[in-house]
């Protein structure tokens, strides 16, 4: 199953996570303490950056399925990410905003470059379908591995180097993975599509700068007014659920049938994700007020770097979930993909009743421990990758092959959509410049807020598990061998 090729592109995976969540994990103190940001702007700002990035996607896709393809595609995306992230350093070294802004617009495009270019580059090199389903979850695993690094390390790194050498040191690793696209570019496009091994028109490389220019100038005007942004990404992630719709509205009925699961399955993804992005938000900002101590008492945690227990816990949890479902299909035990995201959100449930409960019951002091978060995270990313890779595994499996790309970028228009979304009800918590916390504000302003987030994650689990029923009968609806096909995607 594992060759060469695939092990390098899950390097570059690897150096991905490492430098894109190394630069997101630092950039809340970085708006807050070097840039004079309010809480409530920067909550903004660093869920747009989580969130805008995906919504690219969009224009991700169709620059790869019509104009380079995913093989430079990919390799452009990490050559942006290096230039996004030089910006930064200037940005960074000069106290400047707007070149801040530039920066993480750049990266921002970059992300959205490449979302939906790995995804069918890395299927095409394993042999089978089977073997790619397995191998994707262990990619998003070692995604993790370097988020989880990222995450952890960066912000004792810019006590050393501050904020302009973390960035740099994002900067040179974006390099370094595109390095590596490029030695192996022979053997990838073998096993690539035609539209890899075509020379590109001069119309098509003009018409693909004329996009790429548009594109970073609106991510940077969005990040400059983030009111009129917002409204952008409702926009564009709407129209594009739009687009989709017609596509299928046109489509023959096994195509429409398949590409209606798609849509279920990208709602379900939206309001998962809105609670996947308080990790960069309203969590991060609890942990930065509250979180106080060692880990188990001997390991050194900065506040911000909680959000690394995420990628930790997802470390384990990509082959601790394959396990469990593959040892439960060995037993003939079999769940649709809608059914296994019914499972996340009782995990959410649960992570998110978790923090309620510490947040209610806190005491004067207004401190909580490290180990808090630790079991919160648990749960949540054992949720994420359920949801994260099972998901476009899912949509792989049934979108039509002419518009997969497209297909696979809603899931990243889902992310952007609800990225925006979350970022706006985290708003609800932000405290006054200055204003400090007490326990008073920490139980109402806190507990309020995610004891009605865990109850809606209970009311997205009959959701779930409902929506479940109706792809089922959608599939069944269809010809047998889509039946067959999703049957194959579950095993």
């Amino acid at each position: 199953m594992w060759n060469r090729l695939n092990k390098s592109m899950m390097v570059c995976q690897m150096v991905f996570g490492l430098s894109f969540y190394g630069v997101m994990i630092v950039l809340t103190r970085f708006f807050l303490e070097d840039l004079g940001y309010s809480e409530a702007d920067t909550m903004m700002v660093v869920g747009a950056f989580s969130a805008i990035g995906p919504l690219f996607a969009i224009a991700g896709g169709f620059i790869t399925d019509k104009f380079l393809g995913a093989y430079r595609s990919l390799t452009l995306a990490f050559s942006c990410f290096g230039a996004g992230y030089g910006m930064l350093v200037l940005g960074a070294s000069m106290t400047n905003v707007p070149m801040s802004l530039a920066g993480i617009a750049l990266a921002s495009y970059a992300r959205g470059l490449m979302s939906p270019s790995y995804p069918p580059m890395f299927k095409r090199t394993f042999a089978s379908e089977e073997e790619f389903e397995s191998g994707y979850a262990v990619n998003y695993s070692v995604n993790n591995v370097g988020a989880f690094i990222g995450q952890y390390l960066f912000p004792l790194i810019v006590l050393v180097i501050g904020f302009n050498g973390s960035f740099m040191l994002s900067a040179s690793m974006a390099i370094l993975a595109m390095v590596l696209l490029v030695v192996t570019r022979k053997p990838l496009l073998k096993v690539s599509p035609e539209i890899d091994n075509r020379p590109v028109s001069a119309r098509n490389w003009a018409l693909f700068t004329v996009i790429s220019v548009a594109m970073i100038g609106l991510v940077f005007f969005m990040f400059n007014n983030m009111e009129i942004g917002q409204n952008i990404v409702y926009a564009i992630g709407l129209g594009a659920i739009g687009y989709f719709i017609s596509l299928m509205i046109k489509a023959d009925k096994r195509d429409s049938l398949k590409m209606g699961t798609i849509l279920i399955m990208v709602v379900l993804a939206i309001a998962f994700f809105v609670y996947y992005g308080q990790m960069m938000t309203s969590m991060t900002l609890v942990t930065i007020n509250t979180m106080r101590g060692d880990l188990f008492g001997f390991i050194p945690l900065a506040p911000e770097a909680a959000m690394a227990m995420n990628p930790l816990w997802c470390m384990v949890g990509g082959p601790l979930v394959a396990l469990v479902f593959s040892s439960l299909e060995k037993r003939d035990i079999h769940f649709t993909t809608a059914t296994k995201v019914g499972f996340a959100f009782i995990l959410t449930a649960i992570a998110f009743g978790i923090l309620t409960l510490a947040v209610m019951t806190i005491g004067e002091n207004v401190i909580i421990r490290p180990e808090v978060f630790l079991a919160i995270h648990f749960f949540q990313a054992l949720a994420e990758v359920i949801v994260g890779s099972m998901v476009v595994a899912f949509i792989l499996s049934v979108a039509p092959k002419h518009i997969e790309a497209f297909s696979v970028s809603l899931f990243s228009v889902a992310i952007a959509l609800s990225g925006i979304v979350g970022a706006v009800f985290s708003t609800s918590i932000a405290l006054e410049k200055g204003q400090a916390i007490t326990q008073e504000i920490a139980q109402t302003v806190y507990g309020d807020y995610f004891g009605m987030l865990t109850i809606m994650a209970v009311v997205l689990v009959a959701v779930a598990f409902s929506a479940s029923q109706l792809i089922k009968k959608m599939l069944e609806g269809s010809e047998p061998e889509v039946a067959a096909e999703l049957q194959q995607a579950e095993s």
